[in-house]
């Protein structure tokens, strides 16, 4: 796992630069956060609270069908989970999937009874149009 303290050092030694260096600190690390995740889960699967921070890793990185993934199985155990169904559909933005990302909002504003997610639901909704 690379900490830190190490980014400093490693800067000195990859080929590429400062900027392609940064880029690979970063990429190390959010894969060390989604390796760390997916060993917690597989301690305890059903841990929507972890398998949501892996899904926000995997979107982090640039996973956007692993972060889906990821989403609709915090929204299968626990239905009532509005971070899931705001950040899925966020997620489906960035894939270009505006359909379902209007199915995805859609689904978070019947099944929330969180005030605030829901006004963020249909602002998203109000944005993508009909």
């Amino acid at each position: 796992m690379l900490a830190d303290h190490d980014a400093p050092a490693l800067v000195g030694r990859v080929a590429g630069g400062p900027i392609f260096c940064v880029m690979l600190i970063v990429t190390l690390m959010a894969t060390s956060r989604i390796d760390l995740l997916q060993r917690l889960l597989t301690q305890d699967p059903d841990s929507t609270f972890t398998r949501y921070g892996l899904a926000m890793e995997c979107v982090k990185a640039g996973e956007f069908a692993r972060a889906m993934a990821e989403f609709e199985a915090v929204i299968a155990v626990d239905p009532k989970y509005s971070a899931a169904y705001y950040h899925g559909g966020q997620t489906l933005e960035k894939m270009g999937e505006r359909d379902r990302a209007r199915e995805v909002y859609r689904r978070g504003l019947a099944a929330s009874a969180d005030a605030h997610a829901r006004a963020e639901m249909q602002a998203a909704l109000d944005i993508l149009g009909d």
